[in-house]
């Protein structure tokens, strides 16, 4: 029972409801009490030769008024108790979405999408079974149970009760058990989903590559293995399960054994008439549904209790980007200046980045290049806070990046990631994606800027075309460019292009290049790039090596010395060469 005392918090904030919705349990409890005590009188009025029609139409009211009331009574305490629930799935599941969103990148190194997705949905349900159907549960296997066994003892016979409640620390003794062992097995069981959604989502994404290399058979047995084991491990839970209304229904037959046994010797020797005794055994049965709903609730609470540990644990998650209590809320703009001694990725030992110092002016373009796995994308990563070090310091206009909040910072920043994420909506809104009302005119603007437009007006519904899940239904080089018009339409202070016209022809990118210059007059420009063309007009140019910088300067200063840069350049414009001009 461990995890009501968890959803405390909850219950105090809902209090009003689920304190109404208790009390409503409570009458119903009493009513219920009213039938059976009928029905005894009138045993006891027919064996005695008394019962009138005017008695039979007075009880038939009052079981007419029973009835009536207890309808209305548990309408209403559902809303209270269920709606109350609802309330607390959708403000659990309101804080993980906006836990994830402040996470850093190095959480979703660390966790999977298929297992996060299952916390938000599975995981939730079931804690929501406990607020709901778990709270029902307790209270009305309590307060009925309690209410038919004052019934039984005070107004037919202690004595009896006693007896009829022998089999009951034996049920309380089994079912404490049967959770313990229902909360290990049904956490394996969610951790199995966890990873069977992961899987689907992965192989779902992943289709393409699957089927390009054929895999499908291979992929669908590893489905089908990990699906078989979600459901052993359900079939695991279920065999617990299922030892609850046995065991139960087992100790109210004892307990009716018993009941009937000694009820009809205390009728012999006068103790109790026959018509009580009759009341008491259709009391006893009332008791079979507190009994059966106790069993339940150890199942509820026990699957609520590992999901309610699972999400608990995922929102103790610590942010790793923090914000100065005293940061700015001012927009950057300015001159860039990086000072990093060294940066080592969370949970690494060697360092990816060492001795990287150099400063770009406001309006300046600066091209960073190098061999895979050089540092250049974690270079970005620091400057959008994605990442950040001890011995790392990036300066946005002499002031510490770590000095501005987040969203100034990145309002400060267009980036353009290499790998470029559509959402399934129309291109439109693809583009419009930070500024959803803005003018459809700027938004052709943007295309334009990025030599998308005439291919967007080629689609089958123009600027309206669905382009799918992830943008399947484009092109590598039409994605990128659609996400380098989503990035221009800010007109961000800062442009970072991640190796971003890798998609695109060279005649594409020189276009696409040559608007940038034209629009971006006197806004800083960051490029990183494979093929050394894109950033041949830089201010500045870093080649990176290692995690360190081993040349700079411009692309006619590092023309001029023998090197990294005028090897691959030259390399590059001779293999141009053989495939354009052959």
């Amino acid at each position: 029972m461990r995890v009501f005392g968890d959803l405390m918090w909850f219950f105090k904030q809902e209090k009003k409801a689920y304190i109404t919705g208790i009390i409503l349990l409570l009458f119903v409890a009493v009513l219920q009490l009213v039938p059976p005590r009928i029905v005894g009188i009138f045993v006891d009025q027919i064996i005695g030769h008394t019962l009138t029609a005017e008695t039979i139409l007075y009880w038939i009211g009052v079981l007419a008024a029973c009835a009536f009331a207890m309808y209305v009574l548990r309408y209403f305490w559902r809303i209270m108790i269920f709606g109350s629930s609802v309330k607390l799935a959708r403000l659990l599941r309101n804080n993980l979405y906006h836990h994830f969103t402040k996470m850093s990148q190095a959480f979703y190194q660390k966790k999977r999408v298929g297992d996060l997705m299952a916390h938000a949905t599975n995981d939730l349900s079931a804690i929501q079974q406990t607020a709901g159907a778990g709270v029902l549960t307790l209270v009305d296997s309590l307060a009925t149970g309690g209410a038919v066994i004052i019934a039984m003892a005070a107004t037919i016979s202690w004595k009896l009760t006693l007896i009829a409640l022998i089999p009951m620390p034996l049920m309380a003794i089994l079912t404490s058990w049967y959770g313990t062992l229902l909360h290990k097995r049904f956490h394996k069981a969610q951790e199995a989903f966890s990873d069977l959604n992961d899987k689907t989502q992965e192989s779902i994404s992943g289709i393409k590559v699957i089927k390009t290399f054929g895999q499908e058979k291979e992929d669908i047995e590893d489905f089908r293995k990990q699906s078989e084991d979600v459901v052993n491990k359900n079939i695991s839970v279920a065999k617990v399960d299922a030892l609850f209304d046995p065991t139960i229904s087992i100790i109210v037959g004892v307990s009716f054994f018993l009941s009937i046994a000694f009820g009809a010797r205390f009728v012999l020797a006068g103790e109790i008439t026959i018509g009580e005794l009759v009341s008491f055994t259709t009391y006893l049965s009332l008791l079979v549904w507190p009994m059966l709903a106790f069993g339940w609730l150890f199942n509820i609470v026990e699957r609520g209790r590992a999901s309610y540990d699972r999400v608990r644990a995922l929102l103790a998650e610590k942010v790793d980007i923090r914000e100065d209590s005293d940061a700015s809320r001012e927009v950057p703009s300015g001159n860039l200046h990086y000072q990093i001694d060294s940066f080592t990725y969370p949970g690494a030992n060697v360092p990816v980045l060492k001795d990287i110092h150099f400063e770009l002016k406001k309006g300046q373009t600066l091209g960073i290049v190098g061999k895979t796995g050089a540092g250049k994308t974690t270079l970005l990563k620091l400057l959008t806070r994605e990442f950040e070090g001890e011995k790392s310091e990036v300066l946005f206009n002499n002031l510490s990046i770590k000095k501005y909040k987040l969203d100034s910072l990145r309002a400060a920043i267009g980036y353009v990631p290499q790998e470029h994420f559509l959402f399934s909506t129309t291109v439109a809104q693809n583009i419009a994606f930070t500024s959803p009302k803005i003018d459809t005119e700027r938004i052709y603007d943007a295309a334009r800027l990025s030599h998308i437009h005439e291919d967007i007006l080629q689609f089958t519904d123009g600027y309206e075309t669905v382009v799918g899940e992830r943008g399947v239904s484009l092109s590598g080089g039409q994605k990128q460019r659609i996400s380098i018009a989503r990035a221009l339409l800010m007109n961000h202070e800062v442009l970072v292009l991640d190796d971003s016209l890798s998609a695109v022809d060279a005649k594409t990118e020189e276009a696409i290049l040559s608007s940038l210059k034209e629009e971006r007059e006197n806004k800083t420009t960051i490029i990183t790039a494979h093929r050394l063309s894109a950033i041949q007009h830089a201010d500045l140019i870093i080649v990176l090596d290692g995690g360190t910088i081993i040349q700079r300067g411009t692309h006619e200063e590092l023309m001029e010395i023998e090197g990294w840069y005028k090897t691959m350049f030259l390399r590059q414009q001779l293999e141009e060469l053989v495939e354009y001009g052959g």
